[in-house]
């Protein structure tokens, strides 16, 4: 495995490379769902690339930038046993004073951003620097930040970026709790309560499947379990983040955010 820790020094090394590229951006805290998307990567392409930055731009004031988890050693040793053939570890991908994209006015400022106004502007314009630095064949990316995901995808369209977006089914423990590194800001008891996200989402499924597919219902079922979670949306929206009265089979996402503790953890279900 090679590390770059440049823009300049990445494009040298790709540049040597023949075949197709697939790209995994990380936080770091690597975990076993990004395990996943690494090994799709992997089996898909000729070559792996995997990204460990922790965007400063797509936290909010009073958010857990600074003790956002950094684990630099077992990440490396986590990209090595996954075979990636580049790991690019900048230290920063910005200047003082530069060019930023904004998310869409409304797609990007309901749900994660009314709660986080601003941070779809950041995660953007690293995504975008970062598929421009790399220049993917393929890019892999979580179905959990769905919104995160769908903006991706209508940036890769509205920019004309020639890449493909790979969503990845969430990954969860064996008790349903979902995949996250945020995971690890849980006590005991935190943790347990936490299983109140994922046991909302299996009851909305078990509604649908009963062909109750009215989503106030849902919402009301779903509100029960959670308690008593600081819940900070629960929502039933399209593809496309519009919001729905009624549950439509193959087209609709059911959306969770909530405080367990001072830990914000979001989770989702696509039906």
């Amino acid at each position: 495995m090679i590390i770059a820790r440049s823009v300049d020094e990445l494009r040298t090394i790709l540049d040597a490379k023949n075949g197709s590229i697939g790209f995994v951006p990380t936080m770091g805290a690597l975990h076993s769902g990004h395990r996943t998307l690494i090994d799709e990567a992997r089996k898909c392409n000729d070559h792996v690339v995997v990204s460990i930055y922790v965007n400063p731009t797509q936290f909010l004031a009073g958010e857990d930038l600074s003790k956002y988890p950094r684990k630099e050693e077992a990440d490396f040793k986590i990209c090595e046993l996954c075979s990636v053939d580049v790991l690019f570890y900048p230290q920063s991908m910005y200047e003082n004073d530069e060019i930023s994209i904004k998310a869409p006015n409304v797609r990007g400022y309901i749900l994660e951003g009314a709660s986080r106004p601003g941070h779809f502007d950041g995660m953007l314009t690293v995504v975008l620097k970062l598929l421009n630095a790399v220049r993917p064949t393929r890019a892999y990316f979580g179905k959990k930040d769905a919104q995160q995901l769908g903006l991706i995808q209508q940036m890769v369209s509205n920019f004309y970026l020639d890449v493909e977006i790979v969503p990845m089914e969430t990954v969860r423990e064996n008790d349903g709790l979902a995949l996250s590194s945020r995971n690890v800001y849980l006590d005991e008891f935190q943790r347990k309560e936490a299983l109140k996200i994922s046991g909302a989402l299996r009851k909305a499924v078990e509604m649908v499947m009963q062909k109750n597919t009215n989503a106030e219902e849902i919402q009301k079922a779903m509100a029960e379990i959670l308690q008593p979670l600081d819940v900070e949306y629960v929502a039933i929206v399209t593809r496309r983040f519009e919001a729905l009265n009624e549950v439509i089979l193959g087209d609709t996402i059911i959306l969770i955010a909530a405080r367990v503790g001072t830990t914000r953890l979001i989770d989702n279900v696509w039906i």
